[in-house]
């Protein structure tokens, strides 16, 4: 089932915005007009959300300034009922004085996310830069939220 909705929900069209698919939000929100088809499903904070959800499999901060970007977090479950746990329990509440908002996203894969040119040091839009601009985690930090699996994770970019 996951793999036929990442077959239609990814597909570009006159329909579906893209532009929502590839990076899990629209820098023109409400306002534009194609669809942002939000799954029913989806394929500290880390490890507060991994011992309450379940496991996680990747944790990205965004580190940029648009609308459509700022303060998100996306967080990758390994199992999907984790996911819609996670998303049904974490509705609304408060973090250090800030409402979370938790939704599923249709990304299936956020290197397609990332800005190309930000990993390589030449980003020109900087922090308003409509591609995530991922916030970097030491290799310390990496190994402890992750792990000695190179296999099934990437290391960070840092």
């Amino acid at each position: 089932m996951a793999e036929y909705l990442a077959s239609v929900c990814g597909t570009e069209n006159k329909v579906n915005c893209s532009f929502y698919f590839k990076i899990g939000t629209c820098r023109h929100g409400d306002r534009c007009p194609r669809l942002h088809n939000k799954p029913t499903f989806s394929q500290e904070v880390f490890a507060e959300l991994q011992e309450k959800y379940g496991e996680i499999e990747e944790m990205n901060v965004c580190d940029n300034l648009g609308d459509h970007l700022m303060g998100n977090v996306y967080v990758k479950f390994r199992r999907e009922e984790d996911a819609e746990r996670a998303v049904a329990e974490l509705s609304n509440p408060w973090l250090k004085g800030q409402a979370v908002h938790a939704e599923l996203s249709p990304v299936t894969d956020f290197r397609e996310s990332c800005c190309r040119q930000y990993e390589i040091g030449e980003c020109t839009r900087g922090a308003f830069c409509n591609f995530m601009h991922l916030q970097p985690i030491s290799q310390n930090l990496w190994q402890q939220l992750y792990g000695q699996e190179p296999s099934r994770r990437s290391p960070p970019r840092s």
